[in-house]
């Protein structure tokens, strides 16, 4: 069998290198953008990581609010047409939780050191 690094080790190495190797021998904006670089990174391997299970929760959350199928491109459009459109009450308890659960999770994969967090989610 022939194996490979997983995305995500594809990911580390890339951020190992230029953490060990680019970023030190940078100045300035170069070290600056190599920084920026490497959290991009970062929260592109979260997203590999954590994304596909926020997605699905969240799809499980809108298939509960708006009591349909669907994906999650589709449901969240609808939920957006109808809060737009006042056919969802944006002050409703289950449409509060399944927002701050879906933000929960993207601050998750995007600033997982954000201190607001610790805050918001057990």
């Amino acid at each position: 069998m022939i194996t490979h690094p997983t995305a995500p080790e594809l990911i580390d190495s890339v951020i190992k290198f230029i953490e060990e190797r680019a970023a030190p021998n940078l100045k300035d904006r170069d070290a600056f953008l190599a920084r920026v670089a490497v959290n991009a990174l970062g929260a592109v391997k979260r997203e590999l990581e954590q994304g596909p299970a926020a997605e699905a929760r969240a799809v499980e959350r809108l298939r509960a609010l708006l009591g349909r199928d669907g994906d999650f491109a589709t449901l969240n459009a609808a939920l957006c047409d109808g809060l737009a459109d006042g056919g969802i009450d944006g002050s409703d308890p289950a449409v509060l939780a399944h927002l701050k659960a879906s933000i929960i999770d993207q601050v998750r994969i995007d600033q997982p050191q954000y201190a607001g967090l610790k805050t918001l989610a057990p």
